[in-house]
């Protein structure tokens, strides 16, 4: 697992210190909160989720899909056919079963307590693609886990997802400006920064949009695709609106807040 380490730290690393670098040169938004103290947050809940991760799993989906090939169990290993094909397939169906993950937790109170601090930063930036709840991340890995067993993907196409999931997740998180044109091609192949910008709105109609990630075909074909917010990028409020006065979270609050923070309308599919 070293060189899987490796992989995706580097590809980690060097997407973060390029995304930053954007957002200190061509800035979004304005921030309204204390950068120092949002960035200890979310990285510091980052490094306890890479440990736990590490403790609990040790690479256990990358190790779920090499058992899967050697035992030629799930759906892909049923079929032949291209190697390019299946790792492409394989990486979408991860990408699809994401997008329906992600609306789940934000449908079923339980879970929309542990994705809700994902939420509740007060800017959005490039490391607000790394502040999840520990729970969250346990409970990912393990939706993960089950859908490379059933569908028997490949160690590589797992590694590829991996990488590009986190990459697509600080891009997309990132406070970066681009040209409107470039943002509108962009949008039929990738998540950009402005789209997934709006799904931190706390409008509730807006934060019930644009789940994906990577690619954004799952949001226009199940009707979850917003284009633009009501009160435009520059005037968008971001994180949640049944919060007290703006808090800039440190771990042991990102911790307790799912336990001691009310749900607000979000957990609740908004009325037309």
């Amino acid at each position: 697992m070293e060189a899987v380490d490796l992989i995706r730290i580097g590809s980690y690393v060097s997407v973060l210190g390029v995304m930053a670098t954007w957002e200190l040169l061509a800035p979004r938004r304005k921030l309204t909160a204390s950068k120092l103290c949002r960035w200890g947050g979310n990285l510091t809940i980052v490094a306890l989720n890479t440990v736990l991760a590490r403790l609990l799993f040790m690479g256990s989906v990358v190790a779920t899909a090499a058992m899967t090939q050697n035992h030629r169990w799930g759906l892909l290993n049923w079929v032949e056919g291209p190697v390019w094909i299946e790792l492409a397939l394989a990486v979408l169906a991860l990408d699809f079963i994401i997008y329906w993950q992600h609306q789940v937790f934000h449908y079923v109170p339980i879970l929309w307590r542990f994705h809700m601090m994902h939420h509740s930063d007060l800017d959005l930036d490039v490391t607000s693609g790394v502040r999840f709840h520990p729970v969250e991340i346990i409970l990912s890995t393990g939706v993960k886990a089950l859908s490379v067993l059933v569908l028997g993907m490949a160690p590589l196409a797992v590694v590829i997802f991996e990488v590009v999931l986190n990459s697509a997740a600080l891009f997309n998180h990132s406070n970066v400006r681009m040209p409107a044109t470039l943002d509108r091609v962009l949008r039929w192949f990738v998540v950009t920064p402005d789209m997934h910008r709006i799904h931190h709105s706390t409008d509730v109609r807006e934060t019930n949009s644009n789940y994906g990630f990577n690619v954004p075909w799952w949001d226009r074909l199940f009707g979850t695709y917003c284009a633009e917010p009501a009160l435009g990028q520059p005037g968008m409020k971001i994180g949640l609106e049944h919060l007290g006065p703006p808090v800039c979270l440190n771990l042991l609050m990102m911790l307790r807040f799912p336990f001691v923070t009310q749900l607000g309308r979000y957990a609740n599919r908004p009325q037309s």
